[in-house]
């Protein structure tokens, strides 16, 4: 029995490692941290790659031919796709000091944990008014792009995103981290609508699509903008993650034990507009997100106690 649990483990490890889906990033801690806003560096690359690739194809027009050429530029089918890697390693994309040993996640035991333990930290940026884990960038570009694909063979969105749910909530999610995320579904979908809004007008309110065919060649119609896609649903402080029962309890735990006076000098750092709240609820309503306010800082630090830390 053990022997088939470690080849479980093993098999775990390198199907997460494989799909970029094993490392947590942490927006809870140092979030009182001054960054400087990673958006338009981030806008450059991805606008530079679509030119350059837009320029270098020839022959009739073929849309899954651009979103691959985009998704291999940007994406890839490795651990961390390049642009992910790219801000995270860049000096340009400023990040928070959250090393595992410095995160929420230290220490926490194994079999609340699982495999995500085996895994660093990812770092956190901010892009807009947001605050972002780099993982996302993966999510965006490689998750959305087979969001797209299954939407362009279906031309059912609904049943695009029942397929993201249930993959995060099961081997690269729920059943192996003990995380089903929801900040990662959003990622997915707006990658999605990112590869849409290539070819179609109106993908985002009032723009045109990003390309338009023209005389046999693809041409740069408008500028991607990270702003179109990244809002508050993508920090997981503001749109916590669905936690198994063991590893929920341990991070409220550390939550309460180690943030609340961040809190409560900032609180406004760790809270979400309401409104904002409900319009994005709305606007994801289709991706089966499960909802946990009760993990976001104003909610456990709430009563104004801090209890010193076991």
């Amino acid at each position: 029995m053990r022997g088939r649990g470690v080849c479980l483990l093993a098999a775990l490890l390198a199907g997460l490692a494989s799909n970029g889906a094993a490392y947590e990033t942490d927006q809870y801690s140092h979030r009182l941290t001054p960054l400087r806003d990673s958006m338009p560096v981030l806008n450059r690359e991805v606008n530079a790659a679509i030119t350059e690739i837009a320029v270098g194809m020839h022959g009739a027009r073929d849309d899954q031919r651009m979103v691959m050429a985009v998704f291999h530029r940007l994406g890839g089918y490795h651990w961390v796709d390049h642009l992910e890697r790219w801000a995270m390693n860049s000096s340009e994309v400023e990040k928070l000091p959250t090393p595992r040993r410095r995160s929420i996640y230290r220490g926490l035991p194994l079999h609340a944990t699982r495999v995500s333990a085996f895994f660093g930290i990812g770092p956190t940026f901010l892009v807009g008014d947001s605050l972002i884990g780099s993982d996302k960038i993966g999510h965006f570009f490689s998750q959305g792009r087979k969001f797209w694909q299954r939407w362009r063979r279906s031309g059912d969105e609904q049943r695009a995103a029942d397929i993201a749910a249930r993959i995060e909530d099961g081997i690269f999610g729920g059943v192996s981290t003990g995380t089903y995320s929801n900040s990662d579904l959003v990622a997915n979908y707006e990658g999605y609508r990112f590869y849409r809004s290539l070819f179609e007008d109106e993908v985002t309110a009032g723009k045109p699509a990003i390309l338009r065919w023209h005389h046999g060649q693809w041409q740069m119609q408008r500028p991607f903008d990270w702003a179109d896609h990244v809002n508050a649903y993508w920090d997981e402080a503001l749109n916590p993650s669905a936690y198994a029962p063991a590893l929920r309890r341990a991070l409220r735990h550390r939550l309460l034990t180690t943030l609340c006076a961040d809190y409560a000098h900032t609180p406004a750092s760790y809270q979400l507009d309401p409104d904002l709240d409900l319009a994005l609820a709305s606007r994801y309503q289709s991706l089966r997100l499960r909802a946990d306010a009760a993990l976001r800082l104003d909610s456990v630090c709430g009563d104004g106690v801090v209890p010193a830390e076991k």
